[in-house]
């Protein structure tokens, strides 16, 4: 995968959080830009949010926990940013709607970060033993509502003058491992349905990255017996505020490749 600075469509990117009027004209760059982030309570998606509020971003916020979604919401309020915390589950159309809502709240939607994930099965098995409702779950989560986020918010990420779509993947999407099966499989869905959402969509910017290995509990979950050593999450964020920085055409990119060089 090339660099986003190598990238055909990749064009310096000079700043946030200007909205489009109905006129064509901005109203003015007083407004901060608002990221929507889901399973942001750890791991990648706690990492991604202390990073945009320490730029400035206002947040909206889900989880399906309460209690680490809170903890998490008040560590990245301490940026001094403006954060709503939203818990729920990503499957559920009305907990959707209310995400958007409060995004909608903080000045529209500027960015959408579909990170959270469901394996189909912890710990990971092979395809002969995985649960039909565990792959359905995958999907549900990993890609179909996904799908449906988009949907509820494209019309503000349109109003936004640089609206963006990230779905976060991974190597699973597009590498045989055993026992990755249906993970893998909602992951390249999900691929597939930014890819065509970048076509269909030439106004935004919408990128499938594909975050590497990282240290996260959803990779205990799926691997507990692998106790190797792996990059934390946190070392992995650069490689997405690349992206925003210098905002490369729409298409599937490697935080790996992304770092190089960097």
């Amino acid at each position: 995968m090339r660099p986003a600075s190598e990238a055909a469509g990749a064009v310096p990117f000079l700043g946030w959080g200007d909205r489009w009027s109905e006129a064509g004209e901005t109203e003015g760059t007083v407004v901060m830009p608002v990221a929507i982030i889901t399973g942001a309570s750890k791991g990648l998606g706690r990492a991604l949010a202390e990073a945009l509020a320490a730029r400035g971003w206002d947040l909206a916020l889900d989880a399906r926990s309460s209690r680490t979604l809170s903890e998490a919401a008040a560590a990245v309020a301490a940026h001094g940013t403006r954060v709503e915390a939203v818990p729920g589950d990503v499957t559920d159309a009305g907990h959707r709607r209310d995400l958007v809502a409060a995004a909608r709240g903080l000045g529209g939607v500027d960015l959408l970060v579909s990170n959270a994930s469901a394996l189909g099965a912890e710990p990971l098995v092979r395809l002969e033993e995985l649960p039909l409702e565990g792959l359905r779950r995958a999907l549900e989560v990993n890609a179909v509502a996904a799908l449906g986020l988009v949907q509820e918010a494209l019309p503000l990420l349109r109003e936004s003058a640089a609206g963006t779509v990230i779905a976060v993947s991974s190597d699973a999407a597009a590498e045989p491992y055993e026992t990755w099966g249906g993970y893998g499989a909602s992951k390249a869905a999900l691929d597939q349905l930014a890819a065509v959402l970048g076509e269909e969509e030439p106004g935004l910017r919408v990128w499938a990255v594909d975050p590497g290995d990282m240290a996260t509990d959803l990779y205990t979950a799926a691997v507990p017996d692998d106790d190797g050593a792996r990059p934390a999450p946190a070392s992995v964020v650069p490689a997405f505020l690349c992206l925003l920085d210098e905002r490369p055409a729409s298409g599937r990119y490697g935080a790996p490749c992304l770092l190089e060089g960097r």
